[in-house]
């Protein structure tokens, strides 16, 4: 069951969430079999959205996982939980690296949003979303290698939060078409954007300024990201590797249509992290 299991989260997470998966090929195998329990996770818990049709089915999906890793209602059924390869696997890597179930249950909490249609009320939402998800997974993977420290977390906040300013610009697409906004309200306002407009994949002047906002936001948490990264000890810096990708898609960014995000291909994500983890601030 044990090597099934890692089996299936390496290939959940090389399906769902190549960019770690990418960066996992540059840490030892231990390290490597935890970030794969992240990854694979996290792509359960941040995809509910795509698989249900209602909110009830997501929030009771989330609880479920609430339950696996706090041993919560009594009703929870912990054979199922044993037989989940991804819930096997996150509950050993928490064990044998002493990562925080809060975390983990704040994550959870965040992604109720993503069930719904609410509009992201602020910039100050929207990032304290990015902190709770895309930042939590920086500072998990850096305790994973051992580091736990107050600026590593900062780092994490940092890198996470423009990780999470620019996955939501790339997802603008999917997320319009499903009458879901991940555009602050406060944001939108500012430079004069309809939220019907979006639905239906109009683009103009006032969408086009809100977003260059945004990409501006994301380039500063970058640019902090990075040069904190810099003074970091050495062993944490692979667990920012996707940072790399962040950077290049957001650079893409500056000259792509609204509703034709970049993409790239795996063996792109292969090579631009494969070239930063040999470059600083990556390199150990």
């Amino acid at each position: 069951m044990s090597s099934a299991a890692e089996a299936f989260c390496t290939d959940l997470a090389r399906a769902q969430d190549f960019r770690t998966y990418a960066a996992s090929l540059f840490v030892p195998p231990d390290v490597r079999r935890a970030w794969m329990a992240l990854a694979a996770f996290n792509a359960e818990v941040a995809h509910v959205r795509d698989h249900v049709s209602q909110p009830l089915p997501g929030e009771i999906r989330l609880q479920w996982w609430r339950d696996a890793l706090t041993g919560g209602a009594q009703g929870t059924d912990h054979g199922a939980i044993e037989g989940n390869p991804v819930a096997a696997e996150l509950l050993r890597a928490m064990s044998l690296y002493d990562l925080p179930v809060e975390t983990f249950v704040r994550l959870i909490d965040a992604h109720v949003f993503d069930v719904y249609d609410d509009p992201m009320p602020d910039m100050a939402a929207l990032e304290a979303h990015c902190r709770d998800t895309a930042a939590a997974l920086y500072a998990l993977r850096a305790r994973v290698l051992g580091v736990n420290s107050p600026e590593i977390v900062r780092v994490a906040e940092h890198a996470g939060i423009a990780e999470g300013l620019v996955d939501a610009m790339l997802a603008l697409p999917r997320h319009a078409a499903r009458r879901q906004l991940y555009l602050p309200a406060d944001l939108m306002n500012l430079h004069g954007v309809v939220a019907e407009e979006v639905f239906l994949h109009q683009v103009g002047a006032p969408l086009k300024e809100a977003l260059a906002h945004l990409r501006r936001e994301a380039r500063a948490q970058l640019d902090q990201a990075m040069a904190m990264l810099a003074d970091a000890p050495p062993a944490v810096r692979p667990a920012f590797l996707p940072l790399a990708m962040t950077g290049k898609m957001l650079r893409r960014l500056e000259t792509s249509e609204p509703f034709a995000p970049p993409s790239s291909s795996r063996l792109g994500v292969l090579w631009t992290t494969w070239r930063a983890s040999g470059a600083k601030p990556f390199r150990g």
